[in-house]
């Protein structure tokens, strides 16, 4: 773990995870408490982590894409697979990994 947090990509690749889990725990759990259940706490607390996650994810994700020499298309399709539910996850396999 501590080699991953060494270089950009693999905080990147940290930061992927992390923000791919928060959003599929969005849109599984928090959001079905918050309609089903009457619960909209869950929805804050986790919308706030999933927001902090996502904007450390764009960050990360430009300073490899300027670190690293991406094409702009590489990047743009990172930036698109953080809006798709398990698209970090899908994203870290196909183009973050070294």
């Amino acid at each position: 773990m501590t080699n991953l947090l060494n270089t950009s990509l693999g905080r990147l690749r940290v930061v992927a995870f992390l923000e791919g889990m928060s959003f599929l725990i969005l849109l599984g759990i928090a959001m079905p408490l918050k309609y089903y259940a009457n619960m909209p706490g869950a929805v804050r607390v986790v919308g706030m982590a999933h927001g902090v996650l996502f904007i450390a994810y764009i960050v990360f994700l430009y300073l490899v894409w300027d670190e690293h020499r991406w094409p702009s298309w590489k990047a743009l399709l990172a930036f698109i697979a953080s809006l798709v539910p398990f698209g970090t996850f899908y994203a870290d396999k196909k183009w973050f990994r070294s």
